[in-house]
């Protein structure tokens, strides 16, 4: 069932109507497009990027389509438990299938990523059509992408958070950070470790003094989009890791905010003053002109321009100063880019070190050790630069002169910065990845290590800089939506004014390639659309140049925004008071141990009441929402959803039950009489088949060991815990899970599509799931006629839980949808690795039903 009943009734205001109308699709047929364009291959082959022995292969790489690859995603033991079923079981099948007598690519490890938890296939179509195999494998692909165990993306975008060294304690910024499949690795890498060391903790195997906050990771991720969409999309995304270490901001990277935190005590018992976070880790993968995508943006064929790389060049090094104004000392910026133009690569690092005071103070890191296996060039130290008409100079100098000689405004854009500079960097300890090395796009990456405090020098206004400072008006976005100019500065008129109509790409190019609404590309023929990215006018061109270490750059704060659909509003974060007796009677029921913390549970309302949801956050995480709160920072999410609030089916029962995204966190905590175990097969996939399955009478016995276990159990939320036995009959991955125990019946509260993906691994079972209290078997109601299901169509639900947003919430956080007019017809064929899992789901739904009979 659509969505249009409700939401089509708005569809007048400013929208055009017709929410259910298909979007035109005004993408060009692949085959359609020439792979060549002679200023394009002109540029790169003149500026001898790559050697002239391997220049062939470079291009007839540039000119292939590219692999499908994608990555194992979550806790390090469960993302490899999922890749031991595809080694294991589906590997074998397809190794085995021979075509016109030879044996067909089967999906291989990306040889340099740890782990081996990133695969890749080259696999043609029509060999993928006609085996049964495939199939199988396809349909593995998709239920693990639905549940978020899978995750498309392209193999080089991997590599940028492999390089930041990150640990579990550190605070981590990633300032371009949506779709945020980057921002998904970050956070792995923050909980890594941490489900063991919390129950070392809890079971006193380890001193407890060995580890912070009892093993739990004090670590901290703020992710950051400049659009407010794009931001909720990346919150959606983030949304799979179940995390409490997150921040979710909505700001211009080029002037991101100074956020405040604690002051710290005095010698004198005072105060100290305001302090300011210092990131131990930022990513600064910036906006680009994206052409190391064009093996799969095939646009970028006919829409490369020089002018693009020109364009952005200002605004990429704005980023990269910024970061390293809010780096720690001995801290370090990933720098990196889907572009192979060094205009937009090593020029923008040699002239941020030189604004922030020189290599004594911001040091390239080397690279050529990391990464094992990983073909790659070293950075460039010499380059041309092309101008927008496509004449290559050698030097900045040759500019200048030519410009006073003959006033052609095409040299314009062209600044010293974007030559090599003068002195000796040492540039080339950077890594170029080209798709000719290990078949691949290609991308540019650089660590730079901060090794003292830093005041950047003042970007001088000529060329694109003063473009860029021209006052702009405000601008509809696309979807009937006017962006305003506001005092900030945050307009996306940048792009119009100093990109010009040439470029065809006026944000950064996605090299994730999550096939929805939420990558970062734009294409030549939707530079109008709500894709264009938020990148600062005039107004912040000062402000980037004034700010150092010393004067935090802080927002303005604003006044109360009103809840309409043209303007983004986000419900505050409330913290509970720990003695609130919500708080009590959920400690007291899941007899939760008091080396849990209380004191950051949070709940989204005004009033700051525990009405439906709580929430929990780390302890960084907090003090942040807290110190700055009402001072301008636009917080989007933060946080984990603990508890949710439903009816009880009798007065002792807690109504607070667990939910699945916060049980990970909790169970170590939990009672043992609030805990199931479990160790057989069979009972796990009864459980998992079966939506309701009752234990009254003799009814528990078909329950296994279960059974026994539930009678005993007073009525409402439990903990269920597989333990892996090495038996035969038992399983091999330690999983945890909420149960519900009814009056009569027990609920695995898991949704539908987490059922029946596990059924199809664990068990390779695609039985159709059975709930025989409501009379139906599977989807359609085979066994109970005209009997509705238990839960309604999953779009019909998101509406009933969006009641009560604003639109822009509603819009924000929808499901994403493609019509069918734009699905690819070979989209079966490249195996379904976009995801579904951005969908948002009401409570019921999001844990399987809760049935109080």
């Amino acid at each position: 069932m659509g969505r249009g009943g409700k939401r089509g009734g708005h569809g007048g205001r400013g929208r055009g109507g017709g929410q259910n109308r298909p979007k035109p699709d005004n993408r060009t047929n692949k085959a359609d497009i020439s792979r060549n364009n002679e200023k394009f291959e002109q540029y790169y082959n003149e500026l001898g990027i790559v050697p002239e022995e391997s220049r062939s292969e470079f291009w007839d790489a540039m000119r292939r389509d590219l692999p499908n690859s994608f990555r194992f995603t979550g806790s390090k033991a469960h993302a490899l438990a999922v890749q031991e079923r595809l080694r294991t079981f589906y590997i074998p099948e397809i190794t085995a299938i021979t075509y016109e007598g030879k044996y067909v690519d089967a999906p291989r490890p990306v040889e340099w990523y740890p782990d081996q938890l990133a695969w890749f296939m080259t696999t043609p179509k029509n060999v993928i059509r006609r085996f049964k195999p495939f199939a199988s494998f396809q349909k593995f692909l998709v239920a693990e992408t639905d549940v978020g165990n899978i995750t498309r993306q392209e193999v080089v975008s991997m590599i940028p958070p492999l390089l930041m060294d990150l640990q579990p304690h550190m605070t981590v910024l990633d300032l371009c950070a949506a779709p945020g499949s980057k921002s998904a690795q970050l956070l792995e890498m923050i909980h890594a470790g941490e489900e063991e060391r919390s129950r070392q903790v809890a079971d006193n195997t380890v001193d407890e003094q060995q580890f912070t906050d009892d093993g739990r990771s004090s670590g901290l991720l703020i992710a950051n989009d400049v659009d407010y969409k794009r931001a909720h999309m990346l919150v959606h995304q983030m949304k799979r890791l179940s995390s409490p270490n997150i921040i979710v901001t909505n700001h211009d990277a080029t002037v991101f905010p100074s956020i405040k935190i604690s002051s710290l005590p005095g010698s004198d018992g005072k105060s100290s003053p305001n302090r300011y976070l210092k990131f131990d880790r930022i990513l600064a993968d910036v906006p680009c002109s994206g052409d190391g995508t064009v093996r799969k943006n095939m646009e970028i064929w006919k829409n490369w321009s020089p002018g693009n790389g020109l364009g952005l060049h200002a605004i990429q090094v704005r980023i990269l100063v910024r970061a390293l104004q809010m780096l720690k000392v001995g801290g370090r910026v990933v720098y990196s880019t889907c572009s192979m133009n060094p205009v937009e690569d090593e020029a923008v690092l040699a002239e941020a070190i030189s604004r922030c005071g020189g290599p004594g103070l911001v040091e390239l890191q080397e690279t050529k050790d990391l990464l094992p296996g990983l073909k790659r060039h070293s950075g460039l130290k010499t380059w041309n630069v092309m101008d927008k008409t496509g004449r290559i100079w050698n030097d900045y100098e040759s500019v200048v002169k030519s410009r006073q000689e003959t006033g052609d405004d095409a040299l314009s854009r062209l600044q010293e910065s974007m030559f090599p500079p003068k002195s000796d960097l040492p540039l080339d300890r950077a890594i170029r990845v080209y798709p000719h090395l290990q078949d691949t796009g290609a991308f540019f990456i650089a660590i730079l290590e901060k090794k003292s405090e830093i005041r950047a020098k003042p970007e001088e206004k000529s060329g694109a800089s003063q473009q860029a400072a021209k006052p702009v008006a405000a601008k509809t976005n696309g979807v009937g939506q006017t962006s305003e100019a506001t005092s900030n500065g945050e307009v996306d008129a940048f792009y119009n004014t100093m990109l010009g109509s040439e470029s065809p790409s006026k944000r950064k190019r996605e090299e994730d390639t999550d096939d929805n609404e939420s990558t970062k590309r734009i294409k030549g023929d939707e530079l109008s659309n709500e894709e264009v990215k938020e990148v600062p006018a005039s107004s912040l061109l000062e402000s980037v140049s004034k700010a150092d270490s010393s004067t935090p750059m802080t927002p303005q704060a604003q006044p109360p925004r009103r809840r309409n659909r043209d303007q983004p509003f986000e419900e505050p974060f409330k913290y509970l008071s720990p003695t609130i007796p919500e708080l009590d009677w959920i400690w007291s029921f899941y007899n939760l141990s008091s080396r849990f913390p209380r004191d950051r549970f949070m709940v989204r309302n005004p009033e700051g009441t525990a009405s439906k949801n709580i929430y929990y956050t780390n302890a960084l995480a907090k003090e942040i929402l807290q110190e700055n709160e009402g001072k301008g920072l636009k917080f989007v999410h933060a946080g984990v959803k603990m508890f949710v609030k439903q009816d009880a089916p009798s007065p002792e029962v807690c109504p607070w039950r667990i939910q699945t995204d916060g049980l990970r966190l909790l169970e170590t905590w939990v009672g043992p009489e609030r805990i199931v175990t479990l160790q057989k097969k069979e009972t796990l996939r009864k459980l998992l088949i079966e939506m309701f399955p009752r234990f009254a009478g003799d009814e528990y016995k078909n329950l296994g060991e279960v059974g026994e276990q539930v009678l005993s159990k007073p009525m409402g939320c439990c903990v269920l815990i597989v333990e892996p036995t090495g038996e035969e009959d038992g399983l091999s991955e330690r999983m945890v899970f909420p149960l519900w125990k009814s009056i009569t019946s027990l609920n695995l509260m898991l949704p539908k599509e987490d059922r029946r993906a596990m059924l199809l691994r664990l068990f390779n079972d695609d039985t159709p799931l059975v709930n025989l209290s409501k009379g139906w078997v599977g989807q359609k109601g085979t066994q109970g006629g005209d009997v509705k299901p238990l839960d309604p169509d999953p779009e019909v639900e998101v509406e009933q839980a969006e009641e009560g947003k604003s639109e822009v919430q509603k819009d924000a956080s929808a499901p994403v949808r493609r019509n069918s007019s734009s699905v690819e017809p070979d989209v079966a064929v490249e195996l379904h690795l976009n995801t579904t899992a951005d969908k948002e789901k009401s409570e019921d739904e999001a844990d399987g039903g809760v049935e109080i009979s």
